[in-house]
């Protein structure tokens, strides 16, 4: 049985976060979720965009893309980005709980000849990974187990706040010890360290405009994953995905240190554990710093 689902991929995943689009793509065919992108979406604004763009464009910025979703059904729209879960979200539920939030919205999607009635559900699809599809289900799925691969659970953030321990939110995890990804890295096969820095801030969207500020914050991060000894990190973010992926040269020469750890999606492991080709499935091609002992330990 195939679950339909109307899917925002937001702007990382024709980007730098291709490779979660990609093995996100994979395990869903796998778990019988379709996921139907939304025609002609836009971007959310992610969090640069209250900088300058203010508060009610950002929010119409994903009424626009909730009222294309609206058009093409009444299913769930699910997305894999925190920025882009945490933007769509507010914007449903600020126009679902909120007259003149609703009627701004409205007016300014009518400009475009559009409108939107707020009854749409959104939800991050580890979310649905977890409530719909069930673990049980994804071990279920795994056709070459990552046995001997140790991993570090990195959540971030954003993935699990605030939404995460809420019923509109799914109530799929905690806010400040979320195991979810730990569940994820072990249905997959491979060991999920204890890893402290689970929920610690990369520094997110600050990180892109000004890394001196936000590479002590990743450095913390990859100092705890050395130190466990892992083969890679896991995440679920694309950005925190992008920063501690991208950085380890800058943050190796500021402070002397010698990091060479992979950061890797969730999603690609279990593209891998469930039998697809490292490159095709699980795009591990894509990432910087590449990882061969997941493809190595899934033979």
């Amino acid at each position: 049985m195939t679950t339909k689902m109307t899917y925002y991929p937001g702007c990382s995943s024709e980007a730098s976060g291709a490779h979660l689009d990609k093995s996100l793509q994979s395990i869903a065919r796998t778990l019988g979720i379709e996921l139907e992108p939304i025609e002609d979406w836009n971007c959310c604004g992610a969090s640069v965009n209250h900088i300058k763009g203010g508060h009610a464009p950002t929010t119409a910025m994903s009424a626009r893309n909730l009222a294309q979703a609206k058009a093409q059904g009444n299913q769930d729209v699910v997305t894999p980005c925190a920025a882009c879960f945490l933007n769509t979200h507010y914007a449903n539920e600020a126009m679902r709980e909120d007259k003149q939030v609703y009627e701004e919205m409205n007016e300014a999607l009518g400009a475009a000849g559009r409108s939107y009635d707020a009854s749409l559900n959104v939800r991050h699809i580890c979310e649905v990974l977890i409530n719909d599809v069930g673990l049980d289900k994804i071990r279920e799925s795994v056709k070459k187990p990552l046995k001997g691969l140790k991993v570090a659970g990195w959540v971030g953030c954003q993935t699990v706040r605030p939404h995460a321990a809420t019923e509109r939110g799914g109530n799929f995890d905690e806010y400040d010890n979320p195991r979810f990804l730990d569940d994820f890295i072990e249905a997959a096969g491979a060991e999920a360290v204890d890893f402290k820095a689970r929920t610690n801030c990369c520094g997110g969207s600050v990180a892109v405009m000004s890394p001196d500020k936000t590479i002590h914050l990743m450095r913390d991060i990859l100092q705890e994953a050395q130190e466990r000894g892992v083969d890679c990190i896991a995440t679920p973010c694309p950005l925190c995905q992008t920063n501690l992926e991208m950085y380890q040269g800058a943050i190796n020469d500021k402070y002397g240190t010698h990091f060479d750890i992979p950061v890797v999606f969730y999603s690609q492991l279990l593209a891998v554990a469930f039998g697809g080709d490292p490159d095709g499935d699980a795009a591990l091609n894509q990432n910087i710093i590449k990882a061969p002992k997941i493809a190595q330990v899934a033979k």
